[in-house]
């Protein structure tokens, strides 16, 4: 895919739709508060170790004790990479016969593993393009459907990220259902499961459902609301994950064409309205969507389409053990078209400061962690997987 692809809202990642989102591993070393330099201070360095990628979508640790993290492709495959042997010949799982492939950014778009071993997927279904999430065997391919949305009247913003939370439940984000401006009004609907990160126990089947409603979700019992939501008001929430040290949620969700926006909720807050397309970052995009008495959560970092990037793409917390001194506390996260390397950090009064730090490949899709936190990066051309270093400037 190129960036003129990108720019016409097709784009994997972003959708602009000018015609109008791994499991983050747990560190090795024990969780804490350790705050790295002064992000003035901090540089950030995107090194190559492995080439030949397909589209990738996600990666995340396999956390099995081999030291190999698992990478995404939107074909429907899913590749091991080893810092040792490196990237894998033979496949992990292919279930590219089940997934709708075609358009850009359809696919195969999420994968995240639980403590169990079960292994959850998020991708287009091939027979009608709804967005699916289900159970995978990984020796087999076999699928067992859990949830499914439909998403046909537009290709992109399908959002796709999955994640298990520090409560044991997972969460997975879902785009607007696509075109530009949010045209079927889903951003602040709570009947439709487009624009929302949803919360699920998919430890537990609740028949009929194949998986519980946890009853602290903020929409249980709420007439006309699906009880899956956890947060809404999202445009195409791409990539977000947890803090493995505090369990709040860092969310990069896709601009319509003015902001993007990087999110942040503390440990267990659900309910939060994002505000699209009430909103747009910090901004009023179109105010019959808004409602009096109604709270939007602001984006706690944004930047400016166009002139900064096109497209966010979120990352991680660094937990890592090697950079702590450096890193430590520092969310990352990178632009599409541009290849900003930007750090925000949440400072002891509460707010929030940003930097750039570096410059990343351009094309980036994907961040992930291995298990013991050390940060990757993925390009969607030429296929590249990177490695994270972080360094102090001078």
């Amino acid at each position: 895919m190129t960036r003129r692809h990108f720019r016409r809202g097709l784009s994997l990642v972003a959708g602009l739709a000018l015609a109008g989102a791994l499991l983050p591993a747990m560190s090795s070393a024990e969780p804490g508060e350790t705050r790295g330099v002064p992000l003035g201070e901090l540089t950030a360095t995107a090194t190559k170790v492995a080439s030949g990628l397909v589209n990738p979508t996600a990666i995340t640790a396999l956390n099995d004790g081999s030291g190999r993290i698992l990478i995404v492709e939107k074909r429907g495959v899913v590749r091991a990479y080893h810092p040792r042997t490196g990237l894998a010949a033979k496949p992990v799982l292919d279930i590219s016969a089940k997934v709708n492939g075609a358009d850009v950014e359809r696919g195969l778009l999420g994968l995240a593993i639980a403590k169990d071993r079960r292994v959850y997927v998020a991708y287009t279904r091939k027979a009608d393009s709804a967005v699916t999430l289900s159970r995978v065997r990984l020796d087999t391919g076999e699928l067992t459907e859990l949830i499914t949305q439909p998403h046909s009247e537009f290709p992109n913003h399908n959002g796709g990220q999955l994640a298990f939370g520090q409560d044991g439940y997972l969460y997975w984000g879902i785009g607007d259902g696509g075109g530009g401006g949010d045209p079927l009004a889903s951003g602040q609907r709570l009947d439709t499961l487009l624009g929302k990160i949803l919360r699920i126990d998919v430890d537990r089947a609740c028949r009929p459902l194949k998986y519980c409603v946890p009853a602290g979700n903020p929409f249980v019992g709420v007439a006309g609301a699906r009880p899956e939501i956890w947060s809404y008001g999202l445009r195409n929430p791409w990539r977000f994950s947890f803090d493995p040290a505090d369990g709040s949620l860092w969310i990069g969700d896709v601009g319509q064409g003015r902001f993007e926006e990087v999110d942040h909720l503390a440990k267990g807050k659900g309910g939060a309205n994002f505000g699209w397309s009430c909103k747009e970052g910090p901004v009023v995009f179109d105010e019959t969507r808004c409602k009096d008495g109604v709270t939007y959560t602001d984006p706690v970092f944004h930047y400016i389409s166009g002139a900064e990037g096109c497209a966010v793409i979120g990352g991680h917390v660094y937990r890592g053990r090697k950079y702590a001194a450096l890193a430590g506390g520092t969310y990352l996260a990178t632009d599409f078209c541009q290849g900003t390397a930007w750090a925000v950090r949440k400072k002891t009064d509460g707010t929030y400061e940003s930097a750039r730090i570096g410059e990343f490949p351009l094309d980036a899709t994907t961040f992930g962690t291995d298990q013991n936190g050390e940060l990757y990066l993925a390009d969607e051309q030429p296929g590249g997987l990177h490695r994270i270093s972080f360094a102090r400037k001078g």
